[in-house]
């Protein structure tokens, strides 16, 4: 029923924006639907072909809609844009922090929009081309499983009645596990978005990391020739005061000192940068364990879906073998019965045999 390695939904773009719904009341007024910007991605069903847009707040789906050929991406202003959901009964609104980000996702709308209409307009083809097959096919399993009446005979009738129990029990348990695998499915999906999101932010991190590295380099050596600079102002300051000139030596004495409260300024904005560049390391290496946990959670719901599929296996197999028995309890029923019929017929000649020897 399900196969063994499903096919997962992939990340195929992916942008930031702030998220908002249309007021169900109004239908004027803009509810944000996230208190700050959060990734809104594309994503790609290869199994069913199908592409949906998705957004994760936190622990809940802010966004999750299914595209379709006939929605429509609107630009409203240079960096907000909307489009309307059927399904849903609601329009959301993007509001991006740059002009390009909005075209990037307005354009990547476009894309997914023709792919949808061109996987509808193959799929119309193929149940047309299958429309004789889909009349002539045989009924669903459901009708194959509907008991059989249950015939008055003693013995038969209490395997047959504890036969449809256990299927029962079955299907019920093959419910249960089906909307496991579901409630596992969507959670997985979930993680696979924070994946994709933490790997972004860790490109883009380890890129500004980089960057960062260099230019702390030459700040260092800024740094250096800066402070050689000081120190020789300060060796001439020391001089001129030692010397106790006036006139022009307390002009340059107040140059030199006006040079020095500069330099020591800069010095001071160069370690606040570098200070700032410290953090942002540190928050580099918080995104990696987040992106480690991430991943471990991931294989975690990956091996659970594993399990849920072995279950539903056994369950399947159980259900088989129950109905191959029930088969069996059935065509033991139907030689009981014809050996009641029979026997019946022969009491009824021993019956008419009976009365003609009365009667002589």
């Amino acid at each position: 029923m399900y196969p063994h390695h499903r096919e997962r939904e992939q990340p195929i773009f992916s942008a930031r924006a702030h998220v908002f719904q249309i007021d169900p009341a109004t239908k004027r007024n803009w509810i944000p639907a996230s208190k700050h910007a959060v990734t809104v991605s594309f994503f790609y069903d290869a199994n069913r072909n199908v592409y949906r847009i998705i957004s994760v707040g936190g622990t809940k789906a802010i966004i999750n809609c299914t595209v379709t050929p006939s929605m429509t991406f609107t630009k409203t202003s240079q960096k907000f844009g909307q489009w309307a959901d059927s399904r849903a009964n609601t329009v959301y609104g993007l509001g991006f922090a740059t002009e390009q980000q909005l075209h990037q996702f307005s354009e990547k709308f476009k894309e997914v929009k023709d792919a949808a209409r061109l996987a509808r307009e193959k799929s119309q083809d193929k149940e047309l081309a299958n429309t004789a097959l889909s009349i002539a096919a045989p009924q669903d399993l459901s009708d194959e499983l509907q008991s059989p009446p249950v015939m008055c005979v003693n013995g038969p009738e209490d395997k047959l009645f504890r036969s449809q129990s256990a299927d029962i029990t079955l299907s019920s348990e093959k419910e249960r596990i089906k909307k496991m695998l579901s409630e596992g499915s969507i959670c997985e999906m979930n993680l696979e978005a924070e994946l994709f999101t933490l790997q972004d932010s860790n490109t883009k991190l380890v890129a500004a990391l980089h960057e960062a590295n260099a230019n702390v380099e030459q700040w260092k050596k800024q740094l250096a020739a800066y402070q050689e600079e000081t120190d020789r102002l300060r060796e001439q300051v020391a001089e001129l005061e030692a010397h106790g000139g006036h006139g022009p030596s307390d002009m340059l004495k107040d140059e030199l000192t006006q040079s020095l409260e500069e330099l020591e300024a800069l010095l001071k904005a160069k370690d606040e940068e570098i200070h700032i560049l410290q953090n942002k390391k540190a928050e580099y290496h918080e995104m990696e364990h987040d992106r480690d946990e991430a991943i471990h959670r991931l294989r975690e719901t990956e091996m659970r879906n594993v399990e849920l599929e072995r279950r539903i296996q056994n369950t399947e197999q159980n259900l088989s073998n129950s109905l191959e028995e029930r088969d069996r309890m059935d065509s033991e029923i139907q030689r009981a019965i014809e050996i009641l019929d029979i026997k019946i017929f022969d009491l009824n000649d021993l019956r008419q045999s009976l009365v003609k020897l009365i009667d002589k």
